[in-house]
């Protein structure tokens, strides 16, 4: 479980997972603006102070403020090489009792796009979400246009559940989503046989 605990970091083969920091600042809000076109077809609408640095303070204090809650785990991609920013992947509305599940949401700045950084870290995600903090379920969500985002999702163990209607607000409009979960024990389409 999150509680009680400061700090989180998981390693994975070219990068070092974690917690947003202050001195992030100037290195998230360049990747940010300059990915601008190629993330805003697939997010919600960014508020006018999105790229200020207080709206950034405010990221920093409610991730660690979730995190040590117990009800998010906002992760920052950290390339181990030259300790660029790549993107970020957040475990979020992370729910106890009966239901032991949580959304992943990921983003990943346009110069990084294609090389594989995001399914490195999403499988990362998953195992210490499935070990470390005894999730079952984890659920993702995207729009049915965006190939790059299924295809990562399906690599990384996700299986296609359903369509949404009017999920999220994507881009000013209210936009249907793909369903995806990735179970910790999975049987879907397994047999006793099997």
């Amino acid at each position: 479980m999150l509680v009680g605990r400061r700090k989180v970091r998981i390693e994975t083969e070219r990068m070092t997972l974690r917690l947003p920091q202050h001195s992030d600042f100037r290195s998230w809000a360049s990747l940010r603006e300059d990915s601008r076109a190629f993330l805003s077809p697939w997010e919600p609408t960014w508020s006018a102070d999105h790229l200020t640095r207080k709206a950034f303070i405010n990221r920093v204090y409610w991730a660690a403020r979730a995190f040590s809650g117990g009800t998010a785990m906002p992760l920052f991609l950290i390339r181990r090489s030259d300790q660029a920013l790549l993107g970020a992947v957040t475990v979020d509305n992370i729910r106890r009792g009966p239901a032991q599940a949580a959304t992943i949401g990921y983003w990943v700045g346009a110069p990084h796009a294609r090389q594989g950084y995001m399914a490195e870290a999403l499988r990362a995600v998953i195992h210490h979400c499935f070990t470390t903090l005894d999730i079952s379920r984890l659920e993702s969500a995207c729009l049915p246009e965006n190939a790059a985002s299924r295809g990562v999702l399906e690599k990384c163990g996700y299986k296609y559940e359903g369509v949404a209607q009017s999920y999220l607000q994507i881009n000013g409009r209210w936009r249907n989503h793909v369903l995806y979960a990735n179970l910790r024990s999975d049987r879907r389409g397994r047999t006793d046989m099997g």
